[in-house]
C-alpha cells in the first residue's frame, strides 16, 4: 500500500472516530426539564397566617356552683346536646330546702299577726269616729276622745309594725328560695358538655369568699366557631372585616371552606423570639361544617386580598427573580421576560411576554437548566 493511500485510510478512520465521539461521548446532553404550559384561569392575590391558626368557639363556659355540697344529679354528660336553662348539676339542698320552709312558715305566721293587728286598727279607726260624732252632741267626754285617739295611733303603728314583719319575712323567703337555687346548675345557653370533672356523691369543696370554685363543667356553644390565626404585621393594612377567605384543617387535609374576615385584632402582638403579628378572626359561609370542628384544631386561612378570573398565568415557582421565565422552545430553553400581575404561592397573573400553551420551566434544579441548553418536557400538570 502507498503512503498516499495509508494516508487517507488514517484520515478517512480519524474523521470517523471524530464523528462517532461526536455521537457519543461529546453528544450534547438533552437535560428533562419540568414544565407546565400557560393556561387561563383564576388568580388571587392572598395573605396567609404565619403561624397555625386554630379553631375556637365565641361562646364557651367552664361552670361551678356558687356553693359546695354533694353531687345528688348530673344529668348530661361529656358530648351531651343541651337547651338554655337545662339543669346539669345538682347539690344536696336538704338543708336550703328546710330553711325555706321555716322562712315561709313564719312569713306565714306574720300575715296572720299582720292581719289581726290591721283589724284591729280598723276597729280603733271607727270607734274614734263614733266617738268624735257622740262627743259633737256633748255624751263623750275629753277624756273618751283623748283614748280614742290614742287607741287608733297604737293599733295603727301596731298595723305598721305587722306589716313591715310581712316584708322582712318575704325577704327571708326570697333569701331561702336563692339559696337554695344556687344548689342548682343550670346552662346558660344551648350547646355541648365539653367536660364533666366530677361525679355522682362527690363533694365539691367551697371556696373563700372571693375565690371561685374551680370549673366542673365546660359548656360550649358549637355554632359559634370561628378560626383565630396570626398574619405579619406588613399585611395588615391589607386585610379588612368582610373579606373572603379560604380555610383548610388539619382534620380535614385536601379539603378547603370558604368564610369571610369577622375581626382584626386593634394591636401588633410582639412576644419575645417570635414576629410581630396581628390576629385575624374568620367564620365559616357554612354553619354546617363550623359544627363539625372541634375546638382546638389546627386550621390556616388565606385571605383573598384581590381575584381575577380567565387571566394568562403560570405556576408561581416558575418565576424567577428579575420576573423572567425559562421557556422551553424547538427542544431548546430560552429565557423570557415578562410583566407579572397578581401573584400567590399557586399562580402568578401574565400581562404580557407570553402566550396560552408556551411551556414554562416550573423548577430549576440543575445547573444544567438554564437558557440555551437543549431540554425536554416533563409536563407538569395543575
Amino acid at each position: 500500500m502507498s503512503r498516499a493511500r495509508t494516508w487517507i485510510v488514517v484520515l478517512g478512520l480519524g474523521i470517523i472516530a471524530v464523528v462517532a465521539l461526536r455521537l457519543t461521548v461529546f453528544k450534547p446532553r438533552v437535560v428533562p426539564v419540568r414544565v407546565a404550559p400557560v393556561t387561563r384561569g383564576t388568580v388571587e392575590a392572598t395573605v396567609s397566617n404565619t403561624r397555625a391558626g386554630t379553631v375556637k368557639v365565641r361562646l364557651r363556659a367552664k361552670l361551678s356552683p356558687q356553693i359546695g355540697g354533694l353531687v345528688t344529679a348530673l344529668p348530661h354528660r361529656k358530648g351531651s346536646h343541651v337547651k338554655k336553662g337545662e339543669l346539669l348539676l345538682k347539690l344536696d339542698d336538704r338543708t336550703q330546702r328546710a330553711q325555706l320552709a321555716v322562712a315561709e312558715r313564719q312569713m306565714a305566721a306574720s300575715r296572720e299577726q299582720a292581719d289581726d293587728a290591721c283589724f284591729a286598727a280598723d276597729l280603733a279607726a271607727k270607734d274614734l269616729v263614733r266617738i268624735e260624732g257622740l262627743h259633737a252632741k256633748g255624751i263623750a267626754s275629753d277624756q273618751q276622745l283623748d283614748a280614742a285617739r290614742t287607741s287608733r295611733d297604737r293599733t295603727r303603728a301596731g298595723c305598721q309594725a305587722a306589716q313591715a314583719e310581712v316584708t322582712a319575712a318575704q325577704a327571708q323567703v326570697r333569701a331561702a328560695q336563692v339559696a337554695l337555687s344556687l344548689t342548682e346548675l343550670d346552662a346558660p345557653f344551648d350547646g355541648i358538655v365539653a367536660q364533666v370533672s366530677t361525679e355522682l356523691g362527690e363533694w365539691i369543696t367551697p371556696s373563700p369568699p372571693g375565690v371561685p370554685i374551680p370549673p366542673v363543667i365546660d359548656l360550649l356553644d358549637p355554632s359559634s366557631v370561628y378560626v383565630s390565626a396570626p398574619i405579619d404585621e406588613v399585611d395588615s393594612e391589607r386585610v379588612h372585616v368582610g373579606q373572603h377567605v379560604r380555610l383548610s384543617f388539619d382534620s380535614r387535609p385536601g379539603q378547603h371552606f370558604p368564610g369571610h374576615v369577622t375581626r382584626i385584632a386593634p394591636y401588633v402582638e410582639d412576644k419575645l423570639e417570635q414576629n410581630r403579628t396581628v390576629t385575624v378572626e374568620a367564620e365559616l359561609d357554612d354553619p354546617s361544617v363550623a359544627r363539625g370542628l372541634l375546638p382546638g384544631t389546627s386550621a390556616d386561612m388565606d385571605i383573598i386580598i384581590a381575584r381575577r378570573e380567565n387571566v394568562l398565568r403560570v405556576p408561581t415557582p416558575a418565576v424567577a427573580e428579575g420576573d423572567s421565565v425559562l421557556v422551553l422552545r424547538d427542544g431548546r430553553l430560552v429565557e423570557e421576560k415578562i410583566k407579572a400581575g397578581l401573584s400567590d404561592w399557586q399562580f402568578t397573573e401574565v400581562l404580557s411576554g407570553l402566550k396560552a400553551g408556551d411551556l414554562v420551566v416550573t423548577a430549576r434544579d440543575s445547573t444544567a437548566v438554564k437558557p440555551g441548553a437543549r431540554a425536554r418536557a416533563v409536563l407538569q400538570h395543575d
